[in-house]
């Protein structure tokens, strides 16, 4: 059954589905590992494979970026795979049970993104700590969550940041955060200090943090949301790519649910390659890689740099007209 079968949509919603159709179309793209393969045969591709079949038969030393977005120590299912709770040193025993496995595939000079709820952060610290090095905590507001009566409502994640040597790229610039000008300062002469006048307010560029709070979870009237249960928002991975790879990098991601990372490492023109287990979310993968072929544009993300959370911004277009009904996946079509 397609999610289209599944689910009565209200008129504006934009979640993006995949019918029977689509998945019988889409599926012919998706790669499968037999062995041992070479980096070139995997470049841009959705890999819809157990990971832990076919991490032995990865390539060695092939990415620049690692984004390992992982089951969190919670019950939950995806789709058709579930994930059960257990005591954290459980947890951090199959963690380590395959992360150190995967750190083959990096360079030298590869950069790691872990990402964590706070029941699960402290098994993948140790873990991380053991194997890399680890440069900074990442905790981001998701904003979303139930209340509790009797705790506080959980509404952050972590993610860490690690490297694989001393030597790894950084680019700050590309990630500055353009926020509103609270105090306009301005030197004897009236020009402002360190910010900016506009016809929309007063903004200033401001280096990042590791607090995140500019970040929106995608939701119903969104184009880039899906019905995974765990997606991460594009801007996320926006910020995250464009800090640590260039163009031409390649980004890889083991736990590629419906594919945030592949579709924005296209986006920016890096080289990616993802691995997941459930069909439909690989063919979300595709889908969306396709619409990438007409929009490539960042919730949150204009005229190169970040914006704040509801604040107002120009939105830069790629000039296409999107079509009414979003054509199929074509092998001609570049990828």
């Amino acid at each position: 059954m397609s999610q289209d079968d599944k689910k009565l949509r209200a008129p504006r919603n934009r979640t993006i589905t995949v019918s029977a159709d689509e998945i019988s179309w889409y599926s012919k793209n998706l790669f499968r590992l037999s062995g041992y393969t070479q980096p070139k045969d995997i470049e841009n591709r959705t890999i819809n494979q157990d990971l832990f079949e076919i991490l032995d038969w990865l390539p060695d030393a092939f990415v620049d970026l690692l984004f390992i977005d992982p089951p969190y120590n919670l019950t939950k299912s995806f789709n058709k795979t579930h994930f059960q709770q257990r005591p954290l040193d459980e947890y951090t025993e199959w963690f380590e049970s395959w992360f150190p496995r995967l750190l083959r595939i990096l360079k030298p000079t590869a950069s790691i993104y872990i990402c964590a709820d706070w029941q699960s952060s402290s098994a993948v610290h140790l873990v991380a700590q053991k194997y890399l090095i680890v440069r900074n905590r990442i905790t981001w507001e998701r904003e979303k969550g139930r209340g509790a009566k009797m705790n506080w409502k959980n509404c952050s994640e972590d993610i860490w940041f690690c490297t694989v040597s001393d030597k790894y790229f950084f680019n700050v610039e590309a990630v500055k955060i353009k926020r509103r000008v609270i105090a306009p300062y301005t030197d004897p002469n009236g020009n402002p200090k360190d910010w900016e006048r506009t016809e929309n307010g007063n903004f200033r560029l401001t280096y990042p943090s590791n607090i995140w709070t500019d970040l929106t979870v995608p939701f119903w009237s969104m184009p880039e949301n899906t019905d995974h249960p765990t997606q991460k928002p594009e801007k996320l991975l926006a910020k995250i790519i464009l800090a640590s790879s260039s163009p031409g990098d390649l980004v890889f991601d083991p736990f590629l649910g419906s594919g945030t990372t592949s579709v924005v490492a296209k986006k920016f023109g890096r080289k990616y390659v993802g691995v997941e287990i459930d069909l439909t979310y690989c063919c979300l993968t595709e889908k969306r890689l396709a619409i990438v072929e007409y929009d490539k544009s960042i919730q949150g993300y204009s005229d190169g740099v970040f914006w704040e959370r509801n604040t107002y911004q120009k939105h830069t277009l790629t000039g296409k007209k999107e079509p009414s009904n979003l054509p199929l996946f074509s092998p001609e079509v570049e990828r």
